[in-house]
Order: structure tokens, then C-alpha cells, then sequence
């Protein structure tokens, strides 16, 4: 099966880049989630590469990033192959 790919870029509470990223590298994983996440500079604080077998694990982790204390909007990009 194809890994599916996603991209979330992440609006936090000012002074909250670090912490919203740390909490990201947690939920995905336990999730079952490949992730990489870093603090950016610019309109997003944290950039988000999601990697997993299926649509659902996708969403989960999606779900659980937006839900997270200190975490303001979202936008998520599903890559094409």
C-alpha cells in the first residue's frame, strides 16, 4: 500500500512554537504516525510532515494536532504521488 502523505502548517499562541511542536512529535507518534515537525518562521509557526499507511491514521493525527492546547488554525495539504 502507498504511504500517504501530509502537510500541516500550524498557527499557535504567540511564545507557544516550541512547546505546540514538542506536543506534535507526541500525539502523532502515538497515533502511529511517521512525523517531522519544525518551528518556521513566517504567516505559520510550525511545519508538520505526516507519513502513514492510510487516510485514517492521517486524520487521527490530524484531529489530535488541531485539539491541542496552544494551537490557533491549521491548514492541512495531502500530497499527490
Amino acid at each position: 500500500m502507498p504511504q500517504i502523505v501530509a502537510f500541516v502548517l500550524v498557527v499557535t499562541e504567540v511564545g507557544k512554537e516550541y512547546e505546540v511542536r514538542d506536543k506534535i512529535l507526541e500525539v502523532a507518534r502515538r497515533e502511529g504516525v511517521e512525523v517531522e515537525a519544525y518551528v518556521v518562521f513566517g504567516e505559520y509557526d510550525v511545519a508538520v510532515k505526516l507519513s502513514a499507511n492510510d487516510l485514517r491514521s492521517i486524520d487521527r493525527a490530524v484531529t489530535a494536532i488541531r485539539n491541542l492546547g496552544g494551537v490557533l488554525r491549521t491548514v492541512t495539504l495531502i500530497a499527490s504521488a
